[in-house]
């Protein structure tokens, strides 16, 4: 699919996780828009080239402002757009306030996630923070509370983020990456995906093969427990799926996108 013109353009608006930031998306983003697409990118607030530092982000809607900011400049519902989100970029975006209701009304999402549909404290369970290697985790609110942030050590991006990417996409990252907040007021809500609050969202999971931080059981786990309106699996892909398998995910995004957009 992606050698040839799509007949219908989409607006993809990218979402990156935590660390990260617009630039993870570099292939994706020149795949998209050599087929015509157009695609934006926002920086949250004290990531990539975003002015704040992540220290001064005080709360999630400061950290989301920039996403929102974008969805509420979308066009009406007669466009077609798509949110597709990286890793937790998608618990934040939908934990928003704890509801899709403060999402800009114009908006008619479709979002493709790429990520964790669940809340951290389940993460944290399944993946003690003594397996983090070389990541570097800061405890603001002492101990035994939820750490509020985290910085991405080199191996650990190696060995469990970007073991399938090239080498240039990972030194890209080791330059890159930045302090992630980590927001600890809402790492322990439960019950916020519910069918009230995310039923008339469109949701599709891209099932990463060989992601590391998410293996692909717990992957299936989060569908079971948050069920998705389409499952697509990327078996060679690992959790930078949009570096390491950019033409998979391209595909299978424009595969989703046309699908809603005919109101499938």
């Amino acid at each position: 699919m992606t050698g040839e013109k799509n007949k219908k353009n989409h607006h993809f608006v990218l979402v990156h996780g935590g660390g990260h930031g617009a630039w993870c998306w570099y292939r994706l983003s020149t795949l998209l828009e050599s087929l015509g697409h157009r695609v934006t990118a926002p920086d949250l607030a004290g990531c990539g080239v975003h002015p704040k530092r992540v220290d001064e982000v005080r709360s999630i809607d400061e950290y989301v402002g920039p996403l929102m900011e974008v969805l509420a400049s979308l066009p009406g519902k007669s466009a077609s757009s798509s949110s597709v989100t990286a890793s937790e970029g998608s618990d934040y975006l939908l934990r928003w306030r704890g509801s899709r209701r403060r999402c800009p009304p114009r908006f008619t999402p479709r979002p493709s996630c790429l990520a964790s549909m669940s809340p951290l404290s389940t993460f944290q369970w399944r993946n003690p923070f003594e397996s983090m290697m070389d990541t570097t985790l800061t405890f603001d609110d002492g101990p035994d509370n939820p750490p509020t942030c985290m910085i991405l050590g080199p191996e650990y991006l190696a060995k469990n983020l970007y073991q399938c990417c090239s080498s240039e996409d990972l030194k890209l990252a080791t330059t890159l990456v930045t302090p992630a907040a980590l927001f600890p007021e809402i790492q322990l809500k439960e019950g916020l995906f519910s069918e009230e609050k995310f039923g008339s969202v469109k949701r599709a999971f891209v099932v990463c093969g060989r992601d590391c931080i998410f293996p692909e059981g717990m992957q299936r786990w989060m569908i079971q427990n948050n069920p998705a309106d389409d499952v697509v699996e990327i078996e060679t892909a690992d959790h930078m799926v949009m570096l390491s398998e950019p033409r998979k995910l391209c595909d299978c995004l424009l595969e989703i996108a046309d699908k809603y957009d005919r109101g499938s």
